[in-house]
């Protein structure tokens, strides 16, 4: 009522004083009824029985006419959407084929024929950002980007939603949204893909500290991997990987994994855990990286020579077998996979030189297994790592 009336006194004051049919003094009766007048004018337009403002479009959840604050949902198309993906994650090695369910009903069902629009897509691991993976409707649909070629629907029932990747890539771990549409109506889940593979730590020849967040992107790729994602590092440190120099992980931050607290690691007070630096300078911050590799597509053997090779005449041997020199990643797969186990050391295509151990023994380093390093020597004669593709 206050703002009617006051509504109505600055009408009054804005009417020309000169207009002998419009002058109101200010106390005279016409002035006193023209609030009541607005007021029985613009009530009805703010209460009454007429339909609330419609844009066009009504959305799901709409508050029902009874005023006791319950709601009444409303479904375009009558029934409720419902997708389902499994909320275990699904393993995958580098090089295969993988299957990522996705399914979806309606309630109440109906055996209506549906236009329904399916999409598939790739989160980052904070959900900031999406990658097109697939779109289809009907049996129509586009790949995109890296995925052209290798990704497809799999709808063998109805109802399914079902993606395929085949050729499985090490960039392809992380996380899928399998999105449904039905007209309006639009749900999602998501589906959680990791590789089995390994994270290992690496140096440049240069020495420590050397890389900046592009570089290490780099040189993980040279070695047949990628920068390893913070899940992966975590997975590895729970399966016993200690390793006290910082690295590059693939979401720009630094850290490193500590099973045995030690003075040079944080301190002797803190529990183990991966050490985190937080989010780096990708330019001018340098550290160590932290690489990703998963199964291999090939096999990987040793070659040596009486008198030991060199770097270049390692590489001429692989090639002269039919085969390339092998990388850091390519050995390390190899170890973790397939139990590669040689108690010789061997050049790699990096000049580093290194041998795995599966298993333990006299002569052949520390008591726990893993890949032995004999650093960048500039000098000296050795045996030879090689990699083929099966």
């Amino acid at each position: 009522m206050a703002d009617l009336s006051a509504a109505g006194f600055e009408l009054a004051r804005s009417l020309p004083a000169t207009s002998p049919r419009l002058r109101v003094q200010p106390h005279s009766p016409a002035m006193l009824l023209l609030p009541l007048l607005l007021e029985a004018t613009l009530l009805p337009l703010a209460t009454g029985s007429h339909h609330p403002f419609y844009n066009g479009f009504y959305y799901n959840h709409i508050m029902n006419d009874k005023g006791n604050g319950q709601e009444k949902v409303v479904y375009f198309n009558g029934a409720r959407l419902w997708v389902e993906t499994p909320k275990d994650p699904v393993y995958s090695t580098n090089g295969a084929n993988v299957t990522l369910p996705c399914r979806y009903h309606f309630e109440p069902d109906t055996e209506a024929k549906r236009k329904i629009r399916i999409k598939w897509s790739k989160l980052r691991d904070d959900y900031t950002k999406e990658k097109d993976v697939l779109v289809a409707i009907g049996k129509t649909s586009v790949a995109f980007g890296d995925f052209r070629g290798r990704a497809q629907l799999h709808q063998a029932s109805r109802h399914e939603a079902s993606l395929v990747i085949s050729d499985v890539r090490l960039q392809d771990d992380g996380k899928y949204r399998c999105e449904v549409i039905d007209g309006l109506e639009d749900e999602s889940d998501v589906v959680d893909l990791r590789l089995q593979g390994i994270v290992f730590p690496y140096q440049p020849p240069r020495g420590q500290y050397r890389l900046n967040f592009h570089e290490a992107e780099q040189v993980c790729q040279e070695q047949g991997a990628i920068l390893a994602s913070f899940n992966q590092l975590f997975q590895a440190w729970n399966e016993g990987l200690d390793w006290c120099n910082a690295g590059w992980l693939s979401d720009g931050t630094v850290q490193y994994p500590i099973r045995l607290p030690r003075k040079p690691c944080g301190g002797l007070h803190l529990a183990p855990g991966i050490r985190s630096y937080g989010s780096r300078h990708r330019h001018l911050h340098r550290f160590d990286a932290f690489c990703f590799s998963s199964g291999l597509r090939g096999e990987v053997f040793y070659l040596n020579h009486p008198a030991g090779m060199t770097l270049e005449e390692a590489k001429q041997s692989c090639q002269d077998a039919g085969a390339e020199i092998a990388r850091v990643g390519h050995l390390y797969s190899a170890w973790k996979f397939l139990g590669l186990d040689r108690c010789d050391a061997g050049w790699l295509a990096d000049g580093s030189v290194r041998y795995p151990i599966a298993k333990p023994r006299a002569n052949c380093g520390p008591a726990e297994p893993g890949v032995r390093s004999f650093g960048f020597p500039s000098k000296g004669r050795f045996g030879v790592f090689c990699y083929k593709e099966r």
